[in-house]
């Protein structure tokens, strides 16, 4: 019964995948505007917002096709050349670790920034842009089929 418990089909691995994806997505994009919208009331302009987010988007979209759209690929793969998943194989523990140390970061990098428009810009960037790689990179759990 237990072995029951455990395991999971490989679609359903995928669909996890893509709800932490996605979920990452929402996540940042909330993270970034809060953080422009706390510079623009310390007194940055509204023309160097827009600035960041146009910087964003763009960076955001050339790490989408030089880095993530590779990874998203590549998880996908490895999910479908699994012989017995498991319900927490849907990423590996790596991938883990670093999701927890990149929350960490960037936690305390708007902690220790919350007064400086410079750097509460260049996290907004840094946030942003993976917000918009993995929103197009994404596009890979659209683009399979998904198979039992």
């Amino acid at each position: 019964m237990t072995k029951n418990l455990l395991t999971a089909t490989r679609a359903n691995l995928v669909k996890l995948a893509a709800v932490v994806w996605f979920s990452g997505v929402v996540i940042l994009l909330f993270k970034s505007t809060i953080i422009l919208i706390e510079a623009v009331k310390l007194g940055a302009p509204v023309s160097v917002a827009v600035s960041t987010v146009i910087t964003g988007l763009v960076i955001g979209m050339i790490k989408a096709k030089y880095l993530f759209i590779r990874i998203c690929k590549s998880n996908i793969k490895r999910i479908y050349s699994l012989k017995s998943p498991k319900i927490w194989q849907f990423y590996r523990i790596r991938f883990f670790f670093f999701l927890f140390l990149m929350i960490t970061l960037g936690n305390y990098a708007y902690r220790l920034f919350h007064n400086s428009i410079f750097l509460l810009f260049t996290l907004a960037v840094l946030e942003l842009s993976i917000s918009t790689a993995l929103l197009i990179s994404g596009k890979c759990f659209r683009e399979i089929r998904i198979r039992p």
